[in-house]
């Protein structure tokens, strides 16, 4: 299963998310360019447990190098995929978490679950050698405070069968409750011990601890800054990819639904790439919506209603403009 993204539209941009995502990827550059020397700058960077329970380890590296790892560890991955995986996961849930808590709030709280993933792992493989790198525990917070903050919204997810695309609308509270399922399974499969230098504990317990920041983060104001600075980063545009759920109209072939743009796109047109789900067939193409259009015009998609007996009718959607 593939996530593509959230039904629940943050109200602001993302701003803190996306400094993460660009800060992370700036660290994988990083690593790219350390050449042979790769293995001594994770081995120095990453979280390794027993720089800190062997004494004739530890006494190779000052304070500053055992309190750095703490912060660097997850900014760093192993490869292309993980790198990819973790940063898809967070654009697709982080923006709605910063969202209820405002930009301040969702740095600290995404610190802190890195901290606490990285304690995890440290705890349970106290003996290890090797380090344990990523930005998955951190990101297992975030998900954490998300099943909390908004367990019926849906998680638009491809599933690929035969090569064919398949979409379909998962509940939240399922989608990531299978998520958290596996990682205990994975953890207890494999009694503790860390794979690819990637720790199941870590994304348990950055989980866990996601689900207590939250609370302990909403009871902390935003601040008047954190409000100004939300005002200033709200959202002038809709969703690109929409999911449809039209109805149809009695003994007609003619379907209707409803499509969201902002003033913004209703003022200056736009195109977006919707889902039709009706029955048990699944549609998925362009709709251009035209400059100047207004709230309640009913956009016309010949042909792409219901098909029957070799008719077929047309699909209706309704522009909802939001603000």
């Amino acid at each position: 299963m593939i996530p593509l993204r959230d039904t629940n539209r943050s109200e602001v941009y993302p701003i803190v998310n996306s400094c993460i995502i660009a800060v992370t990827i700036l660290a994988f550059i990083i690593e790219l360019f350390q050449g042979q020397g790769l293995e001594e700058f994770i081995y120095l960077y990453g979280l390794v447990p027993a720089r800190y329970a062997e004494p004739e380890i530890a006494s190779y590296f000052t304070t500053g190098q055992q309190i750095i790892p703490f912060l660097t560890f997850m900014f760093l991955h192993g490869g292309f995929f993980h790198l990819l995986g973790n940063m898809w996961f967070l654009y697709i849930f982080g923006d709605n978490v910063e969202d209820r808590l405002g930009h301040l709030r969702y740095l600290i709280f995404y610190m802190l679950c890195g901290l606490s993933s990285g304690a995890s792992h440290l705890i349970i493989n106290w003996q290890s050698n090797v380090p344990t790198i990523g930005a998955s525990g951190a990101i297992a917070g975030v998900m954490g405070a998300y099943l909390i903050l908004y367990p019926r919204a849906k998680v638009l997810t491809l599933i690929p069968i035969f090569f064919l695309p398949y979409f379909i609308e998962i509940p939240a509270f399922f989608f990531l409750g299978i998520w958290f399922l596996f990682q205990f399974l994975s953890a207890a499969v494999s009694a503790g011990q860390e794979a690819g230098g990637v720790a199941w504990w870590a994304h348990i317990g950055g989980f866990v601890f996601g689900i207590v920041f939250l609370k302990l983060l909403e009871m902390m104001p935003k601040g008047k800054m954190n409000e100004r600075i939300q005002r200033l980063t709200k959202k002038r545009t809709t969703p690109r990819l929409q999911v449809i759920h039209p109805v149809d109209s009695g003994d007609s072939l003619d379907l209707y639904g409803f499509i969201s743009v902002s003033e913004r796109e209703a003022r200056l047109g736009g195109r977006k790439l919707i889902n039709v789900a009706h029955g048990q067939g699944k549609k998925t193409f362009f709709v251009h919506i035209p400059a100047g259009v207004t709230g309640g015009t009913m956009l016309r998609l010949r042909s792409m209603g219901s098909q029957a007996t070799g008719a077929s009718g047309d699909l209706y959607l309704k522009v909802q403009i939001t603000r």
